[in-house]
C-alpha cells in the first residue's frame, strides 16, 4: 500500500490497521513528508518449558498424602 496523507489515514484507520495485521506496512505523510509508519508488530517465538515428565517420575514421596494431612489438621482445629 502506498503512502497515505494524515487526513485520509484518519478516515481509513480501521482499513490501515487490518492491512498491518496482514503484514503490510503503510506510510503516513504530513504535508507531503513521511511522518509515521503503521506496520505489523514483530512476534517473538514463544519460549517453551522443558519436558519434566522424567523429573516427576524420579521424585519419591514419603508419608501420607497432603490432602489427608490437611483434613486431619482441620478436624483437630474444630475440636
Amino acid at each position: 500500500m502506498g503512502p497515505v496523507n494524515l487526513k485520509e489515514a484518519r478516515r481509513r484507520l480501521g482499513t490501515l490497521v487490518r492491512a498491518a495485521a496482514r503484514g503490510e506496512s503503510v506510510v503516513i505523510t504530513l504535508r507531503g513528508k513521511e511522518t509515521a509508519r503503521i506496520g505489523p508488530i514483530e512476534r517473538k517465538p514463544l519460549k517453551r518449558f522443558p519436558d519434566l515428565t522424567e523429573f516427576r517420575k524420579s521424585i519419591k514421596l514419603k508419608g501420607k498424602p497432603m490432602s489427608e494431612t490437611v483434613i486431619e489438621m482441620r478436624r483437630e482445629e474444630r475440636y
